[in-house]
């Protein structure tokens, strides 16, 4: 029988986000696609630096050394082609990573076959993968790549994955509110709504998958994932926000409602191995002391258009 993608959290990830591709991307701008293929070729054996979701990636496959099974599959999702890849499992197999499934499309498009992978969640650092993952209503980041990563020698013994609310977990419309006209209106329409639950955001879906894998775990000393929200709404939005979140039925382990307090700090403290926002004021900064991906709005839905 086919190997059924639709039960494990898949998790796909382009190779620049697993590995340190920067200087080979910068051949590639710079010098074109033959001279960066050649490149890969004449260096395949290699092996890359690690990048800054290699320490997320590693941890998430360890879940599958559990007694409950596989519950994570891991895709190389690049734009790579056969010929340039060796270097990437050559690197993959020197680390001991469990990936053993790539899509590489020789430049193409990679969208069009997420939902053929039954894709939870997407990585990549390329800006335009990543809007037509959210517009195929995949959740979706573009890391920030670079330094800003997790100190590559330390063992990650539980996951901690921190989201922002509006236009992440939850849906924009209340963000629009907010950016068209001002505090005062969005804290009149929450409050007024605290009984009506939100629509679902890019990332509702991963987070309901991420609370079924923590229900597994419920009875164990140690749980392998925490999951925050780290929001700058305050008092009294916040309401609306935990009613959404229970009428989803899912559950969240820490939450902050900072009302425009810096969220790196807290980043900081919770821990996070990434964080997700959907607007690089709060990534760009967020990154100096964590994994952080900056979500885009899906086309029409930019608030600030």
């Amino acid at each position: 029988m086919p190997y059924d993608l639709s039960k494990p959290l898949v998790i796909g990830i382009s190779s620049r986000a697993l590995f340190n591709l920067e200087q080979e991307n910068k051949i590639f701008e710079e010098q074109g696609v033959e001279a960066y293929e050649a490149y890969q070729v004449a260096h395949e054996n290699e092996i890359l630096q690690k990048g800054a979701a290699f320490q997320l990636i590693k941890a998430f496959l360890e879940l599958n050394n559990t007694e409950f099974g596989r519950l994570v599959e891991v895709i190389i999702m690049s734009r790579n082609n056969a010929n340039t890849c060796l270097r990437i499992f050559n690197s993959i197999q020197y680390y001991g990573l469990d990936i053993t499934r790539a899509a590489l499309t020789s430049g193409a498009e990679i969208a069009p076959y997420l939902k053929a992978f039954k894709t939870d969640l997407f990585l990549s650092a390329n800006s335009d993968d990543v809007q037509s993952a959210i517009n195929d209503g995949i959740a979706a980041g573009r890391i920030l790549t670079g330094e800003a990563h997790a100190d590559p020698k330390q063992k990650i013994d539980q996951i901690r994955i921190a989201f922002d609310g509006d236009a992440v977990l939850f849906s924009a419309e209340s963000e629009k509110i907010f950016q068209k006209k001002g505090i005062q209106a969005f804290e009149e329409h929450e409050k007024a709504n605290a009984n009506t639950p939100m629509e679902k955001g890019p990332f509702a879906n991963f987070l309901t998958k991420l609370s079924y894998v923590q229900q597994m775990f419920k009875e164990k000393d140690i749980q392998p994932i925490r999951t925050a929200l780290v929001t700058s709404r305050n008092a009294p939005a916040h309401e609306r926000a935990v009613k959404t979140l229970r009428n989803w039925g899912v559950s969240i382990n820490e939450v902050f409602f900072l009302g425009g307090v810096s969220k790196t700090e807290v980043l900081a403290a919770f821990g996070a191995h990434i964080f997700f926002d959907d607007q690089d004021i709060h990534t760009e900064p967020a990154s100096a002391v964590a994994p952080a991906a900056t979500v885009p709005y899906r086309d029409g839905d930019n608030p600030k258009e």
